[in-house]
């Protein structure tokens, strides 16, 4: 079938009419390529089809939540079950405490959990249950990571509208750097709540980053030392780095973690676990939302965490993702290219060396999209638990042909478009 965009530019321009600049959020196509689909019409397992039909091996995964695949049939069923029975009700079901058993009993640091909606939700509950903890206000940031949308956290490039007190009482320091995160305790003795980690550092147009253990090991010891709180973020890439918080690899338990995306395989939930010491500052709060106790996506959660808990999901996310990485760089080789593939294979970036308007790697994708791989230039990308072995073997066929149009084209240079400095600030 040949590769077509008309419905999903029929779309946009519907959209732009109604919807403050078409699109908004960390999902909009806007800063992507011209041709890249905005609105999608499906999914089954790996695939997604747009509006135009066409079909694609899909790398982003909803930009994470899809872990099992598409409409999985178990966590379907559970969630058609509990749909007949009874969703958003005057309180939460059964359900409710199934899953936080559950939860608690796949993460080692959790005696308790709490659910909510979004990521943001998560990391915000997180900050005011350290902060109810501590009786301090200062938090501890990385400079440049992403825990989510409120104006305490969302990123620079999104900062229209936020003022300087809200983040009065965030402090920031250098992701994997020991010295730099001691130092902003020293500058702020006596007033840290808490410290924010991502798992790894997965920023944005960077490449990744695993965490030194000696910067791990200091952010553990400086809690235990101070009074503060350990705060891991897995909203990102939880449970695809372990059954278990993702420090765990580390031998590093965290006092809270922050979760969403994947833990109900798309369903709209996530959740703040806590170790026990912090159970009575969490009970102290007040937090809450119309939707949060919602019993479908409780269920989803718990056919979710069963599947976690008992098959090889895992396993075959991260060996998917290592035959990707060695055929992408034998590829990229062969072709007179060097990418640089960082962070887990399960969770790639894949980026091109000396092209820091991005413009290789915008062509790059662009060819891959138009024959069916759904990859992304500049943010870290998902496998699934649904990538088989063939849809492997036809995505490094894809990237092969990608490349090599590359190379016809970067000698003849094809004015392919480029982000600017500004837009990647």
């Amino acid at each position: 079938m040949h590769w077509t965009n008309k419905q999903d530019q029929a779309l946009r321009e519907r959209a732009f009419r109604v919807i403050p600049g078409g699109m908004y959020g960390h999902l909009s196509a806007a800063m992507l390529p011209e041709g890249y689909p905005q609105f999608f019409k499906r999914g089954k397992g790996s695939r997604l089809w747009d509006y135009d039909d066409n079909e694609y091996i899909d790398y982003m995964c909803a930009w994470g939540p899809n872990l099992l695949g598409y409409g999985n049939p178990i966590i379907a069923e559970a969630v058609r079950a509990q749909q007949e029975e009874g969703d958003v009700l005057n309180g939460p079901g059964e359900v409710l405490i199934e899953a936080a058993e559950l939860f608690v009993s796949l993460v080692t640091h959790a005696a308790w959990a709490m659910f909510c909606k979004n990521g943001t939700d998560a990391t915000t509950m997180a900050m005011v249950i350290a902060r109810a903890h501590t009786g301090r206000r200062v938090i501890l940031v990385a400079d440049g990571a992403y825990h989510g949308s409120d104006p305490w956290c969302v990123p620079a490039l999104a900062s229209t509208g936020t003022l300087p007190e809200d983040r009065a009482s965030i402090v920031y320091y250098k992701y994997n750097d020991p010295n730099s995160l001691a130092e902003a305790f020293k500058a702020n003795k006596g007033e840290v709540a808490a410290v924010f980690a991502t798992p790894f550092r997965h920023e944005t147009f960077l490449d990744q980053e695993e965490p030194d253990l000696e910067y791990a090991l200091t952010a553990r010891r400086m809690c235990d030392d101070t009074g503060a709180l350990l705060i891991i973020d897995e909203v990102r890439a939880g449970f695809r780095i372990a059954r278990d918080c993702s420090w765990s690899t580390l031998g590093i338990q965290p006092d809270l973690s922050c979760w969403g995306k994947c833990f109900a395989n798309g369903q709209p939930i996530s959740a703040v676990l806590g170790s026990d010491h912090v159970r009575s500052a969490a009970g102290s709060i007040f937090v809450t939302g119309s939707f949060w106790f919602a019993a479908v996506p409780m269920a989803a959660t718990v056919a979710t965490l069963k599947i976690i808990r008992d098959t090889d999901y895992l396993e075959r996310l991260i060996n998917s993702g290592n035959v990707l990485r060695i055929g992408l760089e034998k590829q990229a080789a062969t072709h007179g290219f060097a990418i640089k593939q960082s962070g887990p294979a399960q969770m790639p970036q894949i980026l091109f060396q000396d092209d820091p308007g991005f413009q290789l790697g915008f062509a790059w994708v662009t060819e891959c999209i138009k024959r069916g791989v759904y990859l992304h230039p500049y943010h870290n990308m998902f496998l699934s638990a649904a990538h088989t072995p063939e849809d492997i073997k036809h995505t490094l066929e894809v990237t092969d042909i990608a490349f090599s149009a590359l190379k016809k084209n970067r000698a003849i240079g094809d004015g392919s478009p480029h982000l600017t400095d500004a837009a990647m600030k």
